[in-house]
């Protein structure tokens, strides 16, 4: 095995919702692989978009689901919301706050006044996710930027992972109050930098890793702040839509899941490598033969309601052809316009199960 991640890196920026845990259950392995890192002196910060709760409430959750940590652990985009505000607006300042207590007191905590109604007094609006955010609180927010108001969104996550399956995130309610008011909000968390920066001061690293499942914040975040991205396959990205990523959207390693920090990083990376997989380029199509005549994948994805958002489980030999497909593709100048054709058994099983129908192409 190669140099391993842990080896290389001195922090993991580890983001939750889909990496860490979904909903209220530990992504499997995910616990023990945490625990190896701080066994090697690596630090962790536990990063989360997701502004609902109080660093402390992150803090006991993960050490309920077997993790261990500790508030200075923690890094959230309700802290990076509040630090922001408190650059920008004078101190004792009223901010119109949509979002949870939590979020209030983040406010509270950096000097400023958390108010819930609009006035003349207010000088900025600080909106993360709360999932009992509701019309009138979106009202006063309004009422509040229309008149000049600063305003500040911790995050702006679309889609929020749970066990269920993905709900709407504070992202979904941005976008109305973006609607109502025509304005556009300055961003705290992932994928712009301020969350980012913090848990990298925090955590003293001169080397992070980050480690999430969406290109749109992990990684374009990772992309921001000049750091390397561990994508994992528990959340909400899926092959497909990593193989037609644009250039800030790629990660520089590819894994199922959390617990392949322990893994070596030559597997990891998303690099052309001597695989059991062959794939070229012609006349814009992604060629794919098994270059071993006795490669058989026929349990590529397997169900397992603990592993990807389908309730997938992604094989070694899948992981490999995904990252030779995106190397190759990648090199190629990558893009939304790929088509994929399996030249042999072998491959058309495997490209089948791993990519949707839109992107596979049969032979001429």
């Amino acid at each position: 095995m190669s140099e391993r991640l842990l080896d290389v890196y001195d922090a993991l920026l580890l983001d939750l919702d889909g990496t860490v845990y979904r909903g209220e259950q530990a992504v499997p392995g995910a616990p023990e692989a945490v625990a190896k890192a701080r066994e090697q002196a690596v630090a962790i910060r536990f990063v989360t978009n997701n502004a609902s709760r109080a660093p402390q409430e992150v803090a006991d959750h993960l050490a309920e689901l077997g993790f261990a940590a500790t508030l200075d652990e923690v890094s959230t985009s309700a802290q990076a919301g509040a630090a922001v505000l408190a650059e920008r607006v004078p101190a004792g300042s009223p901010v119109v706050v949509v979002g949870s207590d939590a979020l209030a007191e983040e406010v509270r905590l950096v000097g400023l006044r958390p108010v819930r109604t609009a006035s003349s007094e207010v000088t900025a609006v600080v909106q993360g996710l709360s999932k009992d955010t509701g019309w009138r609180d979106l009202a006063e927010a309004c009422l509040a930027i229309r008149a000049g108001a600063l305003w500040v969104a911790c995050n702006n996550d679309t889609a929020l992972p749970t066990e269920r399956g993905l709900l709407p995130g504070n992202g979904a309610l941005v976008a109305a109050l973006r609607a109502a008011t025509d304005a556009e909000p300055l961003v705290a968390g992932k994928p712009e930098r301020p969350l980012m920066d913090q848990a990298v001061r925090t955590a003293n690293a001169s080397r992070p890793l980050v480690v999430g499942d969406r290109l749109d914040t992990d990684v374009l975040g990772a992309h921001h702040a000049g750091l390397d991205a561990l994508l994992v396959l528990t959340g909400v990205a899926t092959p497909g839509q990593l193989l037609t990523a644009a250039p800030e959207l790629r990660p520089r390693y590819l894994a199922a899941d959390l617990s392949a920090v322990l893994d070596g990083v030559a597997e990891l990376e998303i690099a052309v490598t001597d695989s059991a997989w062959t794939v070229r380029v012609d006349n814009g199509l992604l060629l794919v033969s098994a270059s071993d005549a006795g490669t058989a994948v026929t349990e590529d994805v397997t169900a397992d309601a603990t592993a990807g958002p389908a309730g997938q489980r992604w094989s070694a030999d899948a992981l490999e052809l995904l990252r030779q497909l995106c190397a190759v593709w990648w090199a190629e100048g990558g893009g939304a316009g790929v088509r994929v054709c399996a030249t042999d058994d072998a491959a058309r099983a495997a490209v089948g199960r791993l990519l949707p129908a839109e992107l596979l192409a049969t032979p001429a």
